[in-house]
């Protein structure tokens, strides 16, 4: 069974509602199930369960029962929410065009302990989690449960804009454990107290609920790359919702039009202007809400953007508990829509685009590619290449490429410029039979290992020199600021390199800040 425990004050709710309510709410006594409480001027209240709505009473709601409720609670703050002290219950107000409140949403608030047990090795780790999913479905429920698990070995800070995470009142609801709570005195204000919690009060994890406007974005993305872990929700329902929206997607990389050359087109087989995702996503993994019990997650949002963009998008790795309470996940798979299935070959991950960066496996390390559990035998002939050299990119790449003497006998075709522009008829032959032709800019081993990581989709994680000497750099300027430099400005680096930086300053115990304009972006490392 199920080992989640729920803890949800419904007293301290049922003690603001009009006693005829509460009265019918009693004799229902479906109060594990009930979700919200709905009052509207000249209608009959209703209450919303799980599954059913059902009318309180025959008696249309009176401005006297507004009033009982409004005069019951805290304040209404800019946003139209209200709660009660030290609960989690959250009543929002809908006004007429003269302010005066016509009707109430009452909202149960639960503390539900457990709700975090099926994704808590993603949480556990260093890595950005964004949550998404539909009003009601549970995402603030596991957002503090989330900080309350953090909290116990990291410093955590909410940006509670609603008061919904730790609730009502100066004093936050036990359920969100060790971790500490700022509130927003305006919601258009939450972008700067995200800002706010960084600068001042040195958080490992920062949780945010509800990211919906393009400053609270841009702030994200900020604080991620100060090294900062994030756990957010968002707008949206699923990844392509998000990517969609043109206020959010950069939370996820955003999406730019990229005009190709003529041979990169002739590559990839597409268009020549196509959609590529502008940058590293603030974000390292995305988990779609699907119910309460079941999700869908995004390992690699990098991954998983480029992939849908390319038209080869993979179905997101599912986890669901069965009726035993027990987790269980069904792997991701890739789905059947590539163009290239149909020519010969399988992919057997998603291509990374050239702009993907990874935390986790830093590029200026020296390391092996990164090789999937199995990938299919797919012959190659090879016309005008140096033979004894792609034999070498292969054995090197450890891929299961087979060199072939005939165009008969192959599945990809892989050429030089020179000779592709020469039109030969054994091209013309390749393209007749609708087999793959890849086009080499000159006969070097880099070149076709390019190639066969393109052919055999590999990750490879390459020694990367401008990386290198940034980060050599920032371990120069900590020295240099721990042996008494006031402050030391590093080179204008990338975003991805600014937030690598940012990390080893913090590991450092030192201050950091990103100052100037892209490209001349850099980071200051300084004493607090």
């Amino acid at each position: 069974m199920s080992s989640k425990r729920i803890t949800d004050n419904l007293d301290d709710l049922l003690s603001v509602l009009p006693p005829d309510i509460v009265r019918k709410l009693n004799k229902i006594a479906r109060t594990d199930e009930l979700l919200e409480v709905i009052l509207d001027l000249g209608r009959v209240p209703t209450a919303r369960y799980l599954e059913s709505e059902v009318e309180l009473s025959e008696k249309e709601v009176q401005p006297e029962d507004i009033e009982y409720v409004v005069t019951r609670i805290g304040e209404f703050d800019a946003d139209n929410r209200a709660g009660i002290e030290r609960t989690l219950h959250r009543i929002s107000a809908i006004r007429n065009r003269h302010g005066r409140v016509v009707g109430l949403t009452c909202r149960v608030g639960r503390a539900v302990y457990g709700t975090i047990d099926i994704i808590q090795d993603l949480i556990s780790t260093v890595k950005s989690v964004l949550l998404l999913g539909r009003p009601a479905v549970g995402k603030t429920t596991m957002l503090r449960e989330a900080a309350r698990i953090l909290a116990e070995n990291k410093r955590v800070v909410i940006v509670d804009t609603s008061n919904e995470i730790a609730g009502d009142g100066d004093v936050p609801h036990p359920a969100i454990g060790r971790a500490r709570r700022m509130q927003v005195r305006e919601p258009i204000l939450q972008h700067e107290v995200m800002i706010e919690a960084v600068e001042n009060h040195n958080p490992e994890v920062i949780v945010i609920d509800e990211i919906g406007r393009e400053l609270e974005a841009v702030a994200a993305r900020t604080i991620a790359e100060r090294g900062v872990q994030l756990i957010a929700t968002a707008h949206g329902n699923t990844l392509e919702n998000l990517l969609l929206n043109p206020t959010l997607s950069d939370l996820v990389g955003g999406i730019e039009s990229v005009t190709l050359s003529d041979e990169e087109a002739r590559r990839r087989r597409t268009q020549k202007t196509v959609l590529e995702r502008r940058a590293a996503p603030t974000f390292d993994v995305l988990i779609e809400i699907q119910d309460r019990e079941r999700l869908a997650l995004h390992h690699d949002v990098a991954e998983a953007v480029d992939a849908m963009l390319r038209g080869r998008a993979r179905a997101p790795e599912l986890r669901y508990r069965d009726q035993e309470g027990k987790i269980q996940i069904e792997a991701a798979r890739a789905a059947a829509t590539s163009k290239t299935a149909d020519a010969g070959y399988r992919r057997q991950t998603a291509l990374p685009s050239t702009k993907q960066e990874n935390a986790q496996a830093l590029p200026y390390s020296p390391t092996p590619p990164h090789m999937p559990s199995s990938l299919t035998p797919i012959r190659i002939f090879a016309y005008g290449v140096a033979r004894n050299r792609l034999r070498n990119a292969i054995k090197r790449l450890g891929v299961p490429g087979r060199l072939v003497e005939g165009l008969g006998d192959s599945e990809v075709m892989v050429t030089t410029r020179a000779y592709y522009r020469k039109r030969m008829k054994i091209i013309a032959d390749a393209e007749a039979r609708s087999i793959p032709i890849y086009v080499l800019r000159s006969n070097t081993v880099p070149q076709m290992e390019s190639f066969l990581s393109d052919l055999f989709e590999l990750q490879i994680v390459t020694e990367d020199p401008e990386l290198a000497s940034a980060m050599q750099e920032a371990q120069d300027a900590i020295q240099a600021v721990l042996n008494g430099t006031r402050s030391v400005d590093l080179k204008p680096a990338s975003a991805y390199i600014r937030r690598l930086q940012h990390q080893t300053a913090r590991q450092a115990n030192l201050v950091s800040h990103s100052y100037g304009k892209e490209p001349r972006r850099r980071v200051r490392i300084y004493r607090d």
